[in-house]
């Protein structure tokens, strides 16, 4: 029945208007990835001070991650999640972010973290659950990653967890209730043919 639902959905073919969408939120989310690592710098600095240098990135991941979650509540594709993260890890690079291109790498990761959400309900809740849900994959698959590329596995279990539970509320704040509020504003735009409003 999932894979029907999916399969379903799979088939409304992109408009040029859904692809300007995700260019144009691609390129904005871009600009504040780019921003994002100069506060990280700053954040990080003042945070190593006292030994909690990690979790200046586990603050700042959710604006990292806004692209994805807003493309998915304002085009509604499968898909959306992942090219507009894409492109602003892109965008990031090309405005001389200190990544470099390991933020295209970035942007892959947290698309797909992002798109399971929504993909799990076969593509029909663009609403509080599919966020909630796009917040929890976006979660466990970044975090695992970051266990891997960071080295987070050498810490210890409770620094692991706070690590966890600080990315989670970040990027559930970030990428969830503000792109909640984001969409609403869109929506009394009416710009979009869809109703975003319904997103809880």
């Amino acid at each position: 029945m999932f894979v029907m639902k999916v399969k379903q959905v799979a088939k409304t073919r992109y408009q040029l208007r859904d692809i300007v969408l995700i260019g144009i939120v691609g390129v904005f989310c871009g600009a504040i990835f780019f921003t994002t690592d100069l506060a990280y710098n700053v954040l990080t600095a003042g945070l190593s001070a006292v030994g909690l240098g990690p979790i200046a990135n586990e603050l700042l991941i959710g604006l990292w991650m806004i692209a994805g979650p807003l493309a998915g509540v304002l085009i509604r594709r499968p898909g959306a999640c992942a090219l507009a993260e894409i492109l602003g890890g892109f965008v990031e690079m090309l405005l001389g972010g200190e990544f470099g291109a390991a933020a295209v790498l970035a942007g892959v990761i947290q698309g797909i973290g992002s798109e399971l959400g929504f993909a799990i309900t076969g593509y029909r809740h663009f609403d509080k659950l599919g966020l909630f849900l796009a917040t929890l994959t976006g979660t466990i698959v970044t975090f695992g990653w970051r266990l891997i590329s960071a080295g987070y596995s050498k810490y210890s279990w409770g620094f692991i967890l706070l690590l966890l539970v600080v990315r989670f509320i970040s990027i559930g704040f970030f990428s969830g209730i503000l792109v909640q509020g984001v969409s609403r504003l869109v929506a009394r735009s009416g710009i979009l043919q869809h109703d975003v409003s319904k997103v809880g």
